[in-house]
């Protein structure tokens, strides 16, 4: 098979929810010669942004984006092991992210979470329905030079500006993201926010140039 192919074969069994075929269609993206950063940037990515937009046309549900988010993350750390030494990208910084409290919504944020790991992020996870003073008292302890809030919600949106409120109250630094289904950049704007992105590749090279690596 070709590149795509093989991308294609670890896509589609990731939609599928097949831990067993997702696993062999790694093995043979890498055997056939795909980097391992290409197969989570592009494939799992991918594939993710579908079981998304599944679970919005009410096509999927919660327990099978639970069941996405778990098998993605074994195949990463399956794939992050082969990634050679010289390849591996330079520490950039430090970024806490979770999904806002009320809000269980984690699919998107969970590739977040990994594509900025893979691109030199030391990423501290939250969760989901996280209590706003976790991502301080996170913040604090890891010294986060961004910390990233989600919501899928327009009834959670206001728990991103009441994250950056608090977080200004707790005297910390550090920079803000926000995204999600429902946020938008003028919202980002509106509550202070230092920056917004769209989708997780944008999210990447927005945090980038927030610690001045773009």
């Amino acid at each position: 098979m070709g590149k795509e192919e093989l991308l294609k074969a670890v896509e589609d069994a990731l939609i599928k929810l097949d831990e067993g075929a997702l696993m062999k269609a790694c093995d043979d993206a890498l055997a056939g010669g795909v980097e391992p950063l290409e197969i989570i940037e592009k494939a799992l990515t991918n594939a993710m942004t579908t079981i998304g937009d599944l679970f919005e046309k009410g096509k999927m549900f919660l327990p099978q984006i639970m069941v996405a988010a778990d098998i993605m993350k074994k195949a990463t750390a399956k794939l992050e092991e082969k990634i050679p030494a010289d390849q591996k990208p330079e520490k950039l910084g430090t970024y806490v992210i979770g999904t806002v409290e009320g809000d269980v919504h984690d699919i998107g944020k969970g590739v977040v979470a990994t594509l900025l790991k893979v691109n030199g992020f030391d990423v501290y996870d939250v969760g989901r329905d996280t209590p706003l003073q976790n991502f301080v008292d996170k913040a604090k302890e890891v010294n986060a030079d961004i910390v990233g809030a989600s919501a899928l919600m327009t009834t959670t949106m206001v728990g991103q500006k009441e994250l950056i409120e608090l977080l200004k109250k707790e005297g910390l630094t550090c920079k803000t993201m926000i995204g999600g289904a429902a946020p938008t950049a003028r919202w980002a704007e509106k509550i202070g926010a230092d920056a917004y992105a769209e989708n997780a590749t944008e999210a990447v090279e927005v945090a980038k140039k927030l610690v001045g690596a773009e």
